[in-house]
């Protein structure tokens, strides 16, 4: 035993070192955006699974790695939802305990060069499965995926438009083990197997770089978003100075020729339909810019019960009817799940008084001059396959309204317009990211960032040229298949272990001899 496994001897020790290992990839994600680091983040986590004394202790490094993970990446809900969040983090965590177990079936001991090579497939292929397991809404959504931190590189975000985020997170994972490997294995063939391996992800990477589609330029609009920033008083009196300098921001843009003004999330607190004064300060806007105004409401509706978040288009004569409402809600922050019983949230944290309402279905709008937008609000950006439904359905310019000013002095703001960034290069349509008080972020058909940034420190309307994009990725085409081709993996390792346990046991050998007999005599009598 080697001091360093002394070291780690206390299961209490291990499970620390667990945790700080695996909250390591959040410096690759905005706003450190070490996006290099992200090819090595894991190595440390692998090598404390693969040196695991059992498999249910690897299994444990796996889980404290994953709520070390989780924590990190959502660090800055911890104000929202204090104690919460650490509870969330360690549930989620138990998704990575699968994967510490097989980084230890694969790269334990001294691994031989096809337990490597099979190490390169399915741990990245169990990694994806994490990734999808935890996109579901009502787990918290796909926020921090390890591919997502790849969102300024270019040769990535080619990728991207391949296989999605999906793809992304894979070769990332692939190039960590291979790395791992290399370090850590200095005997066997193992080492020559992860350097193949290297050579072939290369090799793949560049292939895709060269097949890849590049979108066909056709044409360009000139779309403004308006920040208002940050503004001082109450909760009344913010939503009515907001609006007030929203309509100020917008007015700045009359004579721009712009083709539309994308306002950010809960940028209008009434419903339009109750507020019909509010309508026609909007449709007036419209008519002074000469372009529609996609405003968010976030408010009770007066045609329906309950609260919901909409994107509703205004023209020049009022609402168009034009209408999304948000289908994938916060959790804890617009809804709680199994309020019945997880309702105590809200005594700890910032959590949702009152669940929102949820809309049915993603809308394509006509933003008139001849431009199809297709709205997402907030975290739905998150989601790969919502922007690449909106490709589908024809959307020219994907729009996100967001609002990140309850985490306006994290890392959240960054991160969150980062995505946009992918989503445009999965699909190869430019994307547009309006928040009220920042980042706004504006990006063409390929990912590339257009214009600058708009900071948590910025209040104005800035104008940005998008170019419009013909064509359809083959993400778009052919969806998610680094995860099917992930769960075939995995389908496969199981039927080959079973098929191994199976033969296992037909081929023990039985016992060499009968079981010996015991003879039990009677006690002999005195006498006799």
């Amino acid at each position: 035993m080697t001091r360093f496994d002394r070291r780690l001897a206390s299961p209490w020790r291990r499970a620390i070192v667990a945790v700080l290992a695996g909250s390591l990839p959040v410096l690759a994600f905005p706003a450190p955006s070490w996006w290099w680091f992200a090819y090595v983040a894991l190595v440390p986590w692998i090598l404390l699974a693969r040196t695991a004394p059992t498999g249910s202790r690897a299994a444990y490094d796996g889980w404290f790695g994953g709520l070390g993970f989780m924590l990190a990446v959502h660090h800055w809900l911890l104000p929202s939802l204090n104690v919460f969040t650490v509870v969330i983090a360690g549930l989620l965590g138990t998704l990575w305990a699968p994967w510490g177990w097989l980084v230890r079936r694969f790269l334990g001991g001294v691994p031989s060069a096809g337990r490597v090579g099979a190490a390169l497939v399915v741990l990245p292929s169990s990694w994806l499965m994490v990734e999808l397991v935890r996109s579901w809404q009502g787990l918290g959504g796909p926020w921090g995926l390890l591919g997502s931190s790849q969102w300024q590189v270019t040769p990535a975000l080619r990728l991207a438009s391949v296989g999605g985020v999906w793809l992304l997170s894979f070769l990332v994972v692939a190039v960590n083990v291979a790395v791992a490997v290399l370090l850590a294995v200095r005997r066997s063939r193992g080492p020559a197997a992860a350097v193949t391996g290297l050579v072939v992800t290369a090799a793949a990477t560049s292939a895709a770089w060269v097949w890849s589609p590049r979108p066909d330029t056709d044409g360009q609009v000139r779309v403004a978003v308006v920040q208002p920033g940050v503004l001082g008083g109450g909760a009344g009196a913010g939503a009515e100075k907001r609006f007030a300098r929203e309509e100020a921001l917008t007015r700045t843009l009359a004579g721009r020729h712009v083709d539309l003004v994308v306002w950010g999330e809960s940028s209008v607190g009434v419903d339009l339909a109750g507020r019909p004064d509010l309508a026609d300060r909007i449709a007036a806007l419209s008519r002074e810019t000469g372009a529609d105004i996609l405003v968010n409401v976030d408010a009770r509706r007066s045609d329906r019960p309950g609260i919901y978040k909409s994107s509703v288009l205004v023209g020049p004569h009022g609402p168009t009817g034009a209408r999304y409402d948000k289908m994938r809600l916060v959790p804890f922050g617009e809804y709680i799940p199994a309020r019945s019983l997880l309702g105590w949230a809200t005594s700890v944290g910032k959590a949702a008084g009152e669940d929102r309402r949820r809309g049915t279905e993603q809308v394509v709008m006509d933003a008139g001059h001849g431009l199809r937008v297709g709205p997402m609000i907030c975290f739905e950006t998150a989601f790969p396959d919502m922007s690449r439904h909106l490709a589908q359905d024809g959307a020219e310019v994907l729009l996100a309204q967001s609002s990140t000013s309850s985490f306006q002095d994290s890392w959240a703001p960054e991160q969150h317009a980062s995505l946009a960034a992918l989503r445009a290069a999965e699909t190869g349509r430019p994307m547009v990211h309006a928040t009220l008080t920042g980042v706004s972020a504006v990006y063409g058909p390929s990912g590339e960032r257009l214009g600058s940034w708009l900071g948590t420190d910025a209040s104005e309307a800035a104008v940005y040229e998008v170019p419009l994009a013909r064509g359809v990725t083959p993400y778009v085409r052919f969806g998610d298949w680094p995860v099917h081709g992930a769960l075939l993996v995995l389908a496969a390792l199981c039927a080959t272990e079973g098929a191994r346990a199976l033969r296992l046991r037909r081929t023990a050998p039985g016992p060499l001899a009968p079981p010996a007999r015991t003879v039990h005599e009677s006690p002999v009598r005195p006498g006799r």
